[in-house]
């Protein structure tokens, strides 16, 4: 039943941003939506299927790709599939993931599709600003999806944060915890 649900829904939901992206001609489906729609769909009580988790990863990795295009003087460059891979292709490259890493670990809001995503930027797939406006738009569409489908079919899918999983295995959220004083 679990591989028809993410069979369905991966379907509808990617299914949408690419109708979207086919009518608007805008940038709303690339690689890294889809293991994001398997988070949701197969995983959605993950913390890292989470909301919060999925707009906030994608963030990080959005701009740490973009930043290192900068840092490497590549924002103007086109991307490493038609230009060829440089030396300074692969550091962006290198500077971008191991930004989302870490910046992704250290605000505990762990999404390995972002690795996907900042990869997508700095390699130039996607570099210009109104393009990850557009790529934003689409996480934030595709988080609402996973939002609605998941509460419509009984799943206590997170509204923002994920729920935490407690020693005894019980899930609340961190604010639930008794304090340990």
């Amino acid at each position: 039943m679990l591989g028809l649900f993410a069979f369905t829904n991966g379907l509808i939901s990617i299914g949408v941003m690419a109708a979207a992206a086919l009518v608007t001609g805008a940038p709303l489906i690339f690689p890294s939506l889809g293991p994001t729609a398997f988070l949701l769909f197969y995983t959605p009580l993950q913390p890292a299927a989470s909301p919060r988790n999925t707009l906030g990863g994608h963030l990080i990795g959005a701009a740490a790709g973009y930043l290192s295009l900068a840092v490497f003087g590549l924002l103007d460059q086109g991307p490493a599939l038609t230009t060829g891979v440089t030396g300074p292709r692969v550091a962006a490259a290198a500077l971008s993931l191991g930004l989302t890493s870490g910046v992704m670990v250290w605000t505990r809001l762990p999404h390995p599709p972002a690795g996907a995503t900042t990869l997508i930027v700095s390699l130039g797939i996607l570099h210009q600003p109104w393009q990850l406006a557009v790529l934003m738009l689409a996480v934030a569409l595709l988080a609402l999806q996973g939002l609605a489908i998941n509460r419509l079919a009984g799943i206590p899918y997170p509204l923002w944060s994920p729920r935490d999983v407690r020693s005894d295995g019980t899930q609340g959220r961190e604010s639930d915890r008794p304090s340990r004083n």
